[in-house]
């Protein structure tokens, strides 16, 4: 069997997946290599962005257990419900088990090998690096880490923990047909109905992926919450619930994306976003900018390095450090943030669904922007 290639892609999510199809299309062998068994299961609520879903190169209408094409935000202890509806489906419903293994196949299918149960054990650095799994080494001149927000890859590597890490609990839930069908109508977060943090509601075919997290890093009891978040949504009865405990990455490395032949993208390198703590879209880009580097490089770690971090700095991490000082006021300042939304609420919800849906970018002056909001509502009208 192959044991060399030109990449190795640690981690067989969408970002790891796409990835690997990007550099088959390319005429770069690669090998996807996976710990687990395919299909299995990861924790995710499951919810893809429409900026996200239009990245990829072919439908996956077969994978789309629901769509929205509108979502709605609620405020612990405030009346008003902020909503608004776009003309393409603002949030996609899958199951990652599934929408995992649909990229995975398609990667598959441009001649990627695939390897399972092989679970990456160490790495020997060099010209050529030699990775080390539990079913045999694979030599590759480069590597793509896409093994989450732990990425065993990037500890290898050498890489210290300058990610913010916050806690996520997510239970896929199936209730009554009658809840059921009351709930499933929409795609709702339930902000501050965790300190610093929100809820989440998102209808898959014929269940719930209920969660809810906190920004805040300090111990927190999420269980207490989410049985609190099961009356706020009057679900009275449990058929059956399975729990996934895990944290979501909303801040980039401080340290680089690059070292010792090895690319980090998605949630290994910290790419989600930190005011709505989605991360499939960023990881689908970062996948793609490090695909095009390694191309323009041709194969040449240290300038693939290079041009990877230039691609970064000018594209997706000023998005990213702008959201995390969003995130920060958001989430922070929650009665300055309420006395601003009730004047501008409208604009706000728009805002935030045109984020998704990938029509708008976060501003480059944002605190300008909120400051300039703050003076219209604090100077009295003549």
């Amino acid at each position: 069997m192959k044991s060399r290639y030109d990449v190795a892609i640690i981690g067989s999510g969408p970002s790891g997946a796409m990835a690997a199809y990007n550099l088959a299309k390319k005429g770069i062998s690669a090998v996807l290599i996976e710990k687990e068994s395919l299909p299995r299961y990861k924790t995710c609520g499951g919810g893809l962005v429409y900026r996200g879903r239009q990245k990829l190169p072919f439908d996956i209408s077969t994978v789309v257990e629901r769509e929205f094409y509108q979502i709605k935000l609620y405020f612990e202890g405030e009346k008003k419900v902020l909503t608004t509806e776009r003309d393409v489906p603002v949030i996609s419903m899958v199951m990652r088990d599934k929408f995992d293994s649909f990229l995975i196949e398609k990667a598959k299918e441009l001649g990627v090998d695939i390897k399972e149960e092989h679970k990456l054990t160490g790495i020997t650095f060099g010209d050529i690096p030699t990775l080390h799994t539990s079913q045999g080494d694979i030599r590759a001149k480069l590597i793509i880490a896409a093994d989450g927000a732990l990425s065993p890859t990037a500890k290898l590597a050498g890489w210290k923990e300058t990610r913010k890490l916050i806690p996520a609990l997510e239970y896929e839930v199936e209730v009554s047909p009658e809840d059921f069908d009351r709930l499933s109508k929409e795609v709702r977060f339930d902000m501050d109905s965790v300190p610093h943090g929100y809820a989440w509601s998102f209808p898959k075919k014929n269940h719930l992926s209920l969660g809810v997290t906190s920004t805040r890093r300090k111990k927190i009891d999420l269980k207490v919450y989410y049985k609190k978040y099961l009356e706020k949504l009057g679900i009275k009865e449990i058929i059956s619930e399975k729990a996934h405990g895990y944290q979501i990455p909303v801040s980039p490395r401080t340290d680089g994306f690059y070292r010792n032949n090895v690319f980090l993208i998605g949630d290994a390198a910290g790419f989600a976003d930190a005011v709505t703590a989605e991360g499939i879209s960023n990881a689908l880009y970062s996948g793609e900018l490090v695909v095009e580097a390694i191309f323009e490089a041709g194969l040449n770690p240290e300038k693939a390095g290079a041009i990877y971090q230039q691609k970064l700095e000018e594209s997706l991490l000023p998005e990213i450090n702008t959201s995390h000082t969003a995130a920060k006021w958001f989430y922070n300042y929650r009665i300055i943030r309420n006395l601003m939304l009730k004047k501008h609420g409208d604009y706000a919800i728009s805002f935030m669904t045109d984020l998704y849906v990938g029509s708008r970018s976060y501003p480059k002056d944002l605190m300008g922007s909120i400051k300039n909001k703050l003076t219209k509502i604090s100077t009295p009208r003549m």
